[in-house]
Order: C-alpha cells, then structure tokens, then sequence
C-alpha cells in the first residue's frame, strides 16, 4: 500500500501541501490558540484572587458583628474604671483613695505626699496624664505585699513603683516603707 504518487514532481507538491499545512497549523496554534490559553490562564489566576479577597471579606463582616460587642464590652469597662480615675481637687481625691483603701489592712500610712500631674512618661501620646505622688508608712512584710498587690488589682489604672524598706527601730519584724504611687488622670478635652 504505497499512497505517494510516483511522479516526483508530483510527490515534491504533495510534500510541499502538507509542509504548508503544517505550518498553517503551527501558526495558527501559537498566533491564535497560545494567547487565548495565556488569555485565560490570567483570567483564572484573577478569578482565584477575588475569590481570596471575596472570603476574606466575607470573614470580616462575619467577625464585625462579635467585634461590635466586644468593643461595647470594653467600652463600659473602660467607662467602669475612668470613673475612679482622679477628678476634681487631685489632692483631696488622691488622700480620700489612700485612707479608704487602707483602713482594711494592718499597716499604717501616716504620710501621703503631694500629687504632681504631669503628661505620661512610659507612652507617647497617651490620652491620659499622670498623677504621682509619694507614700511613707510601716507595717510587717507580708502586710505591705499585700496592701500593694491588691491595691494594684483593686485600681487597674495606678500602679506602685520604687519601693524603699528598712527596718524599723528595735522592731526587727517591722519595716518601714516609702513608694510612690503613679496613677493615671483623664484629661478634658
């Protein structure tokens, strides 16, 4: 079964057909065919961003809602504690806190000093100031730990820092005590 004709010339044309078909399919492949596979290739790396970026989204407007009230939560805390933050005469407050906190312990605090407001030191643009001030008392150890750690748990918004001790007198239980106390102040607008 031999299909080529035996005439050269006429095998030569045949050859040259089916090179010329060849080519034509080559073309149009790569011409044609090549940049609309590239064409949807980018069509479909599109697609699979905005699908991304569609969850994404949906994920964020499903967390707002839980994220509303977490933030209503937090508000009313923070409203809770600005309510015992210092207001008025800093002075009469800052003496009204000390004595009423530590009628409950066994230690004695005959010296507050007086408060000084000043713009907060630890952050920069913090929207609250800061109020320091220095107290001078005695009690036993396990008495002033304990005054200072629920003193601090009790008020999230003052903090005791630079604690001094030394014994007292002939009292070699006994300590006598110096701190200062840094509280935060809610500046008026």
């Amino acid at each position: 079964m031999n299909f080529l004709p035996k005439n050269k010339q006429k095998r030569n044309q045949l050859f040259m057909t089916l090179a010329a078909v060849a080519l034509a399919l080559a073309g149009i492949g790569f011409g044609v065919i090549r940049p609309q596979y590239n064409n949807l290739a980018a069509v479909r790396k599109q697609t699979s961003e905005a699908q991304v970026k569609w969850k994404a989204n949906s994920r964020l407007i499903q967390d707002s809602a839980g994220n509303a009230g977490e933030l209503a939560d937090l508000s009313q805390e923070l409203a809770s504690n600005e309510t015992d933050m210092a207001t008025g005469d800093i002075y009469a407050w800052t003496l009204d806190t000390i004595r009423h906190f530590k009628s409950n312990y066994r230690i004695d605090i005959p010296e507050i000093g007086q408060p000084a407001v000043s713009a907060m030191d630890q952050f920069p643009n913090f929207p609250y100031q800061q109020l320091r001030f220095t107290i001078r008392g005695s009690g036993y150890y396990h008495d002033i730990g304990k005054f200072i750690a629920d003193f601090e748990n009790e008020y999230p918004h003052m903090r005791v820092e630079n604690i001094d001790m030394s014994p007292v007198g002939g009292d070699t239980e006994k300590l006598s005590f110096k701190a200062e106390v840094v509280a935060l102040v809610k500046t008026t607008p």
